[in-house]
């Protein structure tokens, strides 16, 4: 038991980036397939936040694409317009899901062909210099709707 005197010290002082990035989960991410050649993909997922603040994505990367883009969808008077998001904000006790004709990632230029089976590495950056590495699949549609 003489261990657990130290664990509690490191716990304390490793400071709140540990803390929020413990209390920041990503779940269901995916990337819906493209054809050949496309320039630009689209990524959904479902950041969840469990901790008593408010964390900000500020840029998203990945190995596989020249650029990663935070976008928004929304209908303004019967017509679609995507609008580039600095930040998003998911809020203490709370879920931000990026989904088809809301927020979403939007992927530039990718750098190979990605297939239905694939994986894709996305490191998602917070404020604080949190960062937190996902795999996405790539997928035809969305992975709950594979019944058709």
């Amino acid at each position: 038991m003489r261990r657990l005197p130290l664990l509690l010290i490191l716990l304390v002082t490793s400071g709140t980036t540990t803390y929020a990035a413990t209390a920041l989960h990503v779940q269901d991410a995916w990337i819906q397939e493209a054809p050949p050649g496309a320039t630009v993909l689209a990524a959904y997922l479902v950041i969840a936040n469990r901790g008593a603040q408010a964390q900000t994505l500020v840029s998203v990367s990945s190995p596989d694409f020249a650029a990663v883009e935070i976008h928004t969808s929304q209908i303004v008077n019967g017509t679609a317009s995507m609008t580039q998001l600095k930040d998003l904000t998911i809020p203490a006790q709370g879920q931000q899901v990026f989904a088809p004709g809301g927020a979403h990632l939007m992927l530039l230029r990718p750098k190979r062909a990605l297939r239905a089976g694939d994986a894709v590495r996305l490191r998602l950056q917070f404020s604080g210099a949190v960062t937190l590495d996902v795999t996405a699949k790539v997928t035809r549609g969305a992975p709950d709707t594979h019944h058709h």
